[in-house]
């Protein structure tokens, strides 16, 4: 079975602003925070090293969150990548592990101003428990991807 979630929209806009939407808090917040969260944020440092932290439970920051991931690797404009930790119910095997999990992201232009963005999320392992994790970030990152789909290209 491929371990690896792979999940790719087109967005109507250039290549910087694409990128924008997944390294600047406030926009990284729009889609992938607040419809699950209304008080949920975001705490990005958009360089090599520096964090990738999303909450969406406010009042215990270490829950539902990925409190002390960092981007690993970065080219503006171009690809992110950046450590993942699961929800609570994935606590146990996601987020006591090393390494964490990984997602990569690539930002391809398109000749019409658009931009084809690709997120590839790997590091699975292979016990039950690890399936029912990737199976929730299947459906995650799909409902995800819709949410910025929307916001970007409208209905």
């Amino acid at each position: 079975m491929n371990k690896i979630l792979h999940h790719s929209v087109t967005l109507r806009c250039e290549t910087g602003r694409a990128f924008g939407l997944f390294t600047i808090s406030r926009q990284v917040e729009s889609w992938l925070i607040k419809p699950f969260s209304e008080k949920g944020f975001a705490e990005i440092e958009p360089v090599t090293g520096g964090k990738y932290e999303l909450f969406w439970d406010t009042q215990n920051k270490q829950e539902n969150s990925t409190i002390g991931c960092h981007i690993t690797a970065l080219a503006e404009g171009e690809f992110l990548s950046f450590d993942w930790k699961g929800p609570t119910e994935f606590k146990s095997i996601m987020n006591n592990t090393e390494p964490l999990t990984q997602v990569t992201v690539f930002f391809i232009p398109v000749a019409d101003s658009s931009t084809h963005v690709h997120l590839i999320h790997s590091g699975w392992g292979s016990s039950p428990e690890w399936e029912a994790a990737r199976t929730y970030f299947e459906k995650a990152w799909n409902s995800a991807f819709e949410n910025l789909r929307v916001m970007i290209n409208g209905k």
